[in-house]
């Protein structure tokens, strides 16, 4: 059964010209990302509440100019809240998003435990923002590679409709959270030494390796559990539920911003140069193709950056047919795959559109 079923009407849409916020998971790698999006973007509140476990209550975090408390998340802490922002896991999502529900707010849930949900839409503006006028109580924010694929796939599927979709991810520290970020600073500085380091964090050396991302495996099907998400929520957002899919997830020695190749079979023949066109004209993208300079997109280039970063464009080779295009994209994990996208959502909440 639906979450969200029971959710009444009236929780369709945000009417506070200037809500109260929350977010949930304040002090961790995304909620840190939230409270800079909320600043830097100007985000109308008249309140922020800062939430997390009970360790953290008690710190203070700084927000425009201020100083503000912490408190300890339970079932009471949403009463006069209009959208609360979840990033701390699916489990708290299950335990909290009702409560958060029933007095009152919108939530965006940046957790995968309603992702899949039919009554939930997964919303990347850019995208499918009509979709938000039929949530009903809850929004769930896509896993991040969907959400930074689905940027620079989305204009070329209007145009001309994918018929196959092969990607490779190069994952950053920064999807598996603080503490694997700061991992990799201690690895990488222990192996600089020539000192041995133990990983806590992740299951192999993270300093100059790569390896399998690090979700759980399906030992039948060979896919771990970040491949299968991505599978499943980018064909949810496209709306191009049988949309065939391969991909392989690898994490990499990068602090922050993923990467990623895709090669797109389309339906016809689509040229290199439309390909650009679309791309260029189509919002939350910029376009990274300089073949003479050897200069497409770098996780370097895109952390701390809004928009994804698309380009390496050109015919795939491997088919006979001229109907695919490879690429190579580039984004923020923690904003556009994360933070950013939410706060995207709650500014669609409060605008209606």
């Amino acid at each position: 059964m639906s979450t969200t079923l029971d959710a009444p009407a009236e929780f369709r849409r945000v009417t506070a010209a200037s809500p109260v916020v929350a977010i949930v998971g304040a002090t961790g790698a995304v909620g840190v990302e939230l409270l800079g999006c909320l600043e830097a973007r100007g985000f109308p509140l008249s309140r922020l509440k800062l939430l997390a476990s009970p360790r953290s209550a008690g710190k203070t975090m700084h927000f425009r100019g201020k100083d503000i408390g912490v408190e300890a998340l339970d079932d009471n802490s949403f009463e006069g809240v209009d959208i609360a922002l979840f990033s701390a896991g699916s489990g708290i999502s299950k335990r909290y998003a009702a409560a958060a529900v029933k007095a009152g707010a919108v939530v965006v849930d940046n957790s995968s435990a309603f992702r899949m949900d039919p009554e939930v839409p997964l919303v990347v503006p850019e995208v499918n923002a009509a979709a938000l006028a039929q949530h009903r109580g809850i929004v769930a924010n896509p896993n991040c590679v969907a959400a930074i694929a689905t940027v620079a796939l989305a204009p070329l599927h209007r145009a001309h409709p994918i018929r196959r979709l092969q990607a490779a991810t190069y994952q950053a520290a920064s999807g598996a959270g603080a503490a694997a970020m700061e991992e990799l600073r201690l690895s990488t500085a222990a192996s600089l030494q020539g000192e041995s380091f133990e990983p806590k964090v992740l299951p192999h050396p993270y300093a100059f390796n790569l390896f399998s991302h690090n979700a759980e495996m399906d030992e039948a099907s060979g896919y771990n559990g970040e491949e299968t998400k991505v599978i499943a929520e980018t064909r949810r957002i496209l709306g191009a539920a049988e949309l065939p899919i391969g991909i392989t997830c690898i994490r990499v020695p990068v602090l922050r911003a993923h990467a990623m190749a895709l090669t797109v079979e389309f339906d016809e023949v689509v040229s290199v140069e439309e390909a650009r066109r679309l791309l260029e004209a189509a919002p939350g993208l910029r376009l990274v193709d300089d073949r003479a300079r050897n200069h497409f997109p770098m996780p370097s280039e895109a952390s701390g950056q809004d928009d994804v970063l698309v380009g390496r464009l050109r015919t795939d080779l491997g088919d006979p047919s001229g109907r695919s295009l490879a690429m190579f994209v580039a984004g923020d994990q923690l904003l556009k795959g994360a933070a950013l996208n939410a706060v995207q959502i709650a500014e669609r909440l409060l605008s209606g559109r």
